[in-house]
């Protein structure tokens, strides 16, 4: 072999040394192989921890939603607090603006249910539904009994049974919600959103009707609106 290709092997070996021993991209290397795993665990763990803040904030609307049906009403010396469609429109308007950048009413949909004795005494135990009303645009009815359900043995929710008191009613509210999710393609495929809540009515209310003196437009369950 010539002393030019004895210099020309030389040189190759030594080439082929010094890479085999060179680490200096070994870091970038590695990162660029763990991003798409890390970025996916990153994102999927803001998604959960939106979705669990976004399920609180809904069962606390819920929550709030049952309290104020359960309260309003109007006094009078000559008869028994009267609730009226102004004041049912008021309160769901209100849930609205409370849940922000939820919206809550143009993804989902809240339905409110009177739940009240069959008579008083309620000597057979059985209850009705009187009125339910709702609001929003998702395309849903009642889970739990519709307006005109004579013949209840109250409301099941969660395994537990919900009952009225004689001489009075329980607001039962049902929120069905479409979670948005904050990335486009949501890593963890979650969807609906469905909290309820009740509260026994807690003053002494005409439960007959809801009255509509100021004559609003009720919000009710077969239209499906935002507003």
């Amino acid at each position: 072999m010539t002393r030019l290709g004895h210099a020309l092997r030389y040189r190759i070996s030594s080439f082929i040394r010094r890479l085999g021993g060179d680490s200096s991209g070994l870091a970038l290397i590695e990162f660029a192989y763990v991003l798409p795993i890390m970025v996916t665990i990153s994102m999927t763990g803001a998604e959960l921890t939106n979705y669990i803040t976004t399920k609180m904030r809904v069962s606390q609307l819920a929550l709030q939603i049952a309290d104020n049906a359960s309260r309003i009403g109007t006094d009078t010396v000559l008869s028994t607090k009267q609730i009226s469609e102004a004041q049912i429109n008021d309160m769901l308007t209100g849930a609205g603006l409370q849940s922000g950048t939820l919206d809550l009413f143009a993804h989902g949909r809240v339905i409110v249910s009177s739940l009240q004795p069959v008579a008083n005494p309620n000597t057979t135990n059985r209850f009705l539904i009187e009125w339910q009303r709702c609001r929003g645009v998702k395309a849903i009815t009642s889970s739990y009994g519709l307006e005109g359900d004579t013949d209840l043995d109250g409301i099941t929710a969660n395994g537990q049974l919900i009952t009225a008191p004689d001489n009075g009613a329980v607001i039962f509210v049902q929120i069905s919600y479409d979670y948005q999710p904050i990335i486009g393609l949501s890593f963890t495929k979650l969807t609906a959103i469905n909290e309820v809540a009740a509260m026994t009515v807690r003053d002494d209310r005409d439960t007959s009707t809801v009255y509509n003196t100021e004559n609003v437009t009720p919000s009710t369950c077969n239209t499906y609106s935002a507003s």
